[in-house]
């Protein structure tokens, strides 16, 4: 319950909301409770000839004649008392005194309840007075009207309460959201590939709603309903506090079983999101890779593997829907069995005549069949907030669980800080630097070991080798998507772990090979990482890229066409040519290109490295390719091997020293003959 508890923080700064619906709920209680009071007047209206005037004129007079044989009895005991007190001292004196003490006791206890009653049938009868008519049949429609009119404040209130609820458990959601959103933003990119975005995707909706579901409850139901309870629960110890009590005596128990069945609901809900999370991952799997699944035919296999999920996801969701569904009973069965428990003991208190049960007394004076009717429709009404209090422990719980995931990833320290304090880097001058740099994503299984290299400022190095030989994971390391598990990286002699993150990044410009595009306008995609730049600054590195043309020609709006969801609309050449311009249009001081033409038609391609070669005067270049007329854009290339260095030079030197870059050359001229 501890993250549920900071869930409620997020609540605090509409607190003022808050308050106003707790009133708005105790107001609607009030009214709730009030309507009950209504049935004794009605009773008495129409089971008696007389108006409600006559009545209460009626029971002050019979009050006040019970009143004065009890005064009477009062100071007679008591005399006797005080002559027995006078006598010599003795068993027998003492015996006496302690009865005659224990009867004064008891007759004035009768005589303030019997004040009591005079007192309040006063009180009513001023009210009485002031609000009702003589006539029977007007004093009942009056009666009838104000139950009418509590009916309808209460429902003011109650709508209002329930409004106030919902826009403070929304706006707190909302925060929260943003503050997910903004934390799985900061955490590194191995958080991202680790487990997966389908489980970030399940945590910001799906737990976000049951949490919601929860704080509705808890601000809602939890503060409504005992409320209602309350007052009719304080109506009814008027009428009869020991008969009251006897209903009550069995709240513990539900008590005691609604915790446990909340503990179960709480493991079973987190077992149901860890299902919805699996659906998520399969959704975004199948989707993703659309295109693949239709090529090789396997729909049914994909639905066989949905299904599976589904059927998971079904048999957890109806374990829950079994234990929600058990409280209600359980507490309606309580209910029902403590109102009969009541029923009968009324019964017997009413039509005996009798004050006491089981030697215990319950009134001072025999209940009438009016107060007793009422007693049981207040109780009948705890009993439908106590039913409808029945799965809020469980719904909270439920809520409990989310809020366990959604923490559990707010509370995530992603391993590459932001280092606000560090070193703020400069525009990149001198050089870069890999020292004895070692890396792995496993802690079993190496990627990159002992990366040893010197690059002078203004170089563009080649990474080439085979799939899988560390060169994208090299690259990787430069802007801290990952940090070396050993060694360093230096920039102009800055260590970049020491540097401020941001500076560091604004330095570098990736263009991968799989072009990221976002659901926006060509304009907005390629001023992606700088918002305020000019069309003219756009159209001036789309030139350079070679996106100009396409955009003007082709696209039906120009910069303004829509790019659709990941680029859709668009081809792998088109992406990759608007994922140059963004990249050009930062205007990076470090450049890594990683396999950025292998979607690009020759011509295009030999358009676009000549354009290369005049950018990239003054700026550091990485450059992945396996085309070998990539290669003609570089001043080095290294040669990566199982995660090692095997050569460094120039295309000439390599191919007289490096076995392996020959091999590699040699295929790809065999595949350019072919």
């Amino acid at each position: 319950m501890k993250n549920f508890l900071r869930a409620l923080r997020c609540a605090w700064p509409y607190r003022v909301r808050l308050g106003v619906s707790v009133f708005c709920a105790f107001m609607a209680a009030i009214f709730w409770g009030l309507n009950f009071t209504a049935i004794y007047p009605v009773l008495k209206i129409i089971g008696s000839d007389m108006s409600l005037q006559q009545w209460v004129e009626s029971e002050i007079k019979r009050t006040q004649k019970e009143l004065e044989p009890l005064q009477i009895k009062v100071d007679d005991k008591s005399r006797q008392t005080t002559e027995w007190e006078k006598r010599p001292p003795s068993k027998m004196r003492d015996d006496f005194v302690r009865r005659l003490t224990g009867d004064v006791a008891s007759l004035r206890s009768k005589q303030e309840a019997y004040e009591h009653d005079l007192w309040r049938y006063r009180f009513i009868k001023r009210y009485i007075d002031m609000i009702f008519p003589d006539d029977c049949f007007q004093t009942l429609a009056v009666v009838i009207g104000l139950v009418v009119l509590a009916v309808a404040l209460k429902g003011f209130f109650e709508f209002f309460q329930e409004t106030l609820v919902g826009s403070v458990v929304n706006k707190s959601l909302y925060d929260l959201r943003n503050r997910f959103y903004r934390r799985a933003l900061h955490l590194d990119v191995q958080s991202f590939s680790g487990e997966g975005t389908h489980e970030l995707m399940s945590r910001l909706t799906n737990d976000m709603e049951l949490l919601g579901s929860g704080l509705k409850v808890l601000f809602g139901k939890v503060v409504a309903e005992p409320l209602r309870a309350l007052a009719c629960v304080v109506i009814a110890c008027w009428i009869s506090w020991q008969l009251t009590l006897m209903f009550l005596v069995l709240v513990p128990l539900a008590l005691c079983i609604l915790t446990k069945v909340g503990r179960l609901m709480k493991r079973a809900t987190r077992r149901c999101l860890e299902r919805m999370s699996n659906i998520y991952k399969h959704l975004q799997e199948t989707f993703s890779g659309v295109k693949v699944v239709k090529a090789f035919t396997r729909e049914p296999y994909e639905r066989h593997r949905f299904a599976m999920a589904t059927r998971d996801y079904y048999h957890k969701s109806m374990w829950l829907v079994k234990l929600d569904a058990m409280s209600g009973p359980i507490i309606e069965l309580l209910g029902v069995a403590t109102i009969a428990l009541a029923l009968l003991a009324g019964a017997y208190l009413v039509l005996g005549k009798h004050t006491t049960l089981f030697g215990i007394r319950m009134t001072e004076h025999p209940l009438e069949a009016e107060s007793l009717l009422q007693l049981y429709a207040l109780l009948a009404a705890i009993a439908d907030p106590v039913r409808k209090l029945s799965s809020v422990y469980t719904k909270i719980q439920s809520g409990a669980a989310g809020s366990d995931r959604i923490f559990c990833y707010i509370d995530r320290k992603p391993l590459i800080q932001t280092n606000g304090g560090g070193v703020r880097l400069g525009r990149h001058h001198v050089g870069i630097e890999f020292r004895d740099v070692c890396f792995s994503y496993e802690p079993s299984y190496s990627i990159l070991t002992g990366i040893n290299l010197r690059i002078r400022h203004g170089e563009t190095i080649a990474l080439v080798g085979k799939n899988g030989s560390g060169k994208t994971t090299l690259v990787s390391l430069l802007p801290r998507f990952y940090d070396p598990d050993h060694g360093s990286i230096l920039i102009d002699g800055i260590d970049i772990r020491s540097a401020h993150l941001r500076t560091l990044r604004r330095q570098v410009g990736i263009v991968t090979q799989d072009a990221v595009m976002f659901d926006d306008t060509i304009h907005h995609n390629i001023a992606y990482g700088r918002r305020r730049a000019t069309r003219e600054e756009v159209e001036a590195v789309a030139r350079l890229a070679g996106a100009h043309d396409f955009i003007v020609r082709l696209l039906p709006n120009g910069y303004d066409t829509r790019v659709g969801e990941v680029g859709g609309k668009l081809s792998g050449g088109q992406k990759q040519k608007l994922a140059l311009a963004r990249a050009l249009l930062l205007n990076p001081s470090i450049l890594v290109l990683d396999e950025f033409t292998s979607n690009y038609d020759s011509e295009s391609e030999v358009e676009v490295h000549n354009t290369l070669r005049e950018f990239t005067r003054g700026r550091t270049v990485f450059v992945i390719a396996h085309r070998l007329n990539t290669l003609e854009i570089s001043d080095r290339i290294v040669v990566l091997d199982g995660g090692r260095i095997a050569a460094v030079g120039t295309h000439a030197e390599l191919m007289k020293t490096c076995p392996l870059y020959l091999r590699l050359y040699e295929a790809q001229f065999q595949r350019l003959v072919a």
